[in-house]
């Protein structure tokens, strides 16, 4: 870890009110942090007007292209009326620059959780999902990553082997659990076949999702990527298979009202999770010199997290090998 102070510590208030007054709005004063780890995210009170949020990137982590591709991604889904929270333009721009960091503004919205124990919560959800995915597979991302065993995997594995946080005595027994899921994955996708990737979400799970009376719209599409639909589907789901494959159904009962859903991607819901049980891994160990994330996660390193994280993997090889789910 280096001595040298992360780029966000250099993030002040005083740095934050004076980005978004840059593109046009004047702050009043209030500052309110979001809850975000990756990026920096604030709701900022301005004059004239309701508050706004703002976005700082991680340095570093998506190029200017990347972001840009997002961007014009949540823009086609505005356009086709999908409610999804997009930035803002000033001057025709939507990412910004001060101080050091880039920056985007989007107009605050408010909600809350969604009852994912409700079917026709899910349907609505479902219906959504099917129209993001019909604007997604319009085009194709160019430069935004696509969602691979080699990227959420191996590069996972490999970041947690050359890490120090891995217990000695523990790292024989997770890379032979890492290498045997990694293995697991790839026939999942064999089983599965080629597959359509088309522009996700990315990271649809409840917490990403803002409930109204009017519905459901869509935030932090900051985990845009290109990869087979059920991806965004999967994350909804929860508890046994029986439950697992009620709340499908009900998901998919909305979905098809909009779009065809492959039923064969659904032998790649158990390979999906266990590529996100590793990334997850991977993305603490790799922002861990960022002081919001010891403070965070200061059970990060134990003996318990990672004995457990070994056998949540070792319960994954086993489903992976399993009947996928199944719904009428």
């Amino acid at each position: 870890m280096s001595d040298a102070p992360h780029p966000f510590s250099a993030l002040s208030p005083e740095t934050i009110l004076d980005a978004v007054e840059t593109v046009g709005p004047h702050c009043d004063g209030r500052l309110l942090a979001l809850n975000s780890y990756e990026n920096r995210v604030y709701q900022v009170g301005v004059d004239d007007g309701p508050p706004l949020v703002v976005k700082f990137y991680r340095p570093d982590r998506w190029t200017d292209a990347q972001i840009l591709e997002e961007h014009a991604f949540l823009a086609e889904l505005t356009e086709a009326e999908v409610p999804a929270v997009a930035p803002m333009a000033r001057d025709g721009a939507t990412l910004h620059r001060h101080g050091g960091f880039r920056f985007s503004l989007f107009p605050r919205r408010g909600g809350r959780a969604p009852e994912l124990d409700r079917p026709e919560v899910l349907q609505w959800i479902g219906r959504f999902l099917a129209r993001i995915h019909q604007v997604g597979s319009r085009q194709a991302f160019r430069v935004r990553p696509a969602l691979t065993p080699e990227r959420f995997g191996v590069a996972s594995r490999d970041t947690l082997l050359a890490g120090g946080h891995l217990p000695a005595e523990l790292r024989p027994a997770y890379r032979s659990v890492a290498d045997m899921a990694i293995d697991g994955v790839v026939r999942c996708l064999d089983r599965a076949g080629p597959l359509r990737a088309l522009r996700l979400h990315g990271d649809c799970h409840g917490g990403n999702v803002l409930w109204t009376d009017a519905g459901p719209h869509f935030v932090d599409f900051d985990d845009a990527c290109a990869g087979p639909a059920v991806q965004d589907l999967w994350m909804l789901l929860s508890g046994d298979r029986e439950s697992q494959e009620a709340q499908l159904a009900a998901v998919l009962e909305g979905y098809e009202t909009f779009r065809e859903f492959d039923r064969v991607e659904l032998l790649l819901v158990e390979a999906l999770r266990t590529l996100r049980l590793m990334h997850y891994a991977a993305w603490v160990a790799r922002r861990w010199d960022d002081p919001a994330f010891p403070a965070s996660f200061t059970w990060f390193g134990t003996q318990r997290y990672w004995e457990d994280h070994i056998l949540a993997l070792r319960e994954q090889i086993a489903a992976m090998d399993e009947p996928a789910l199944s719904v009428a």
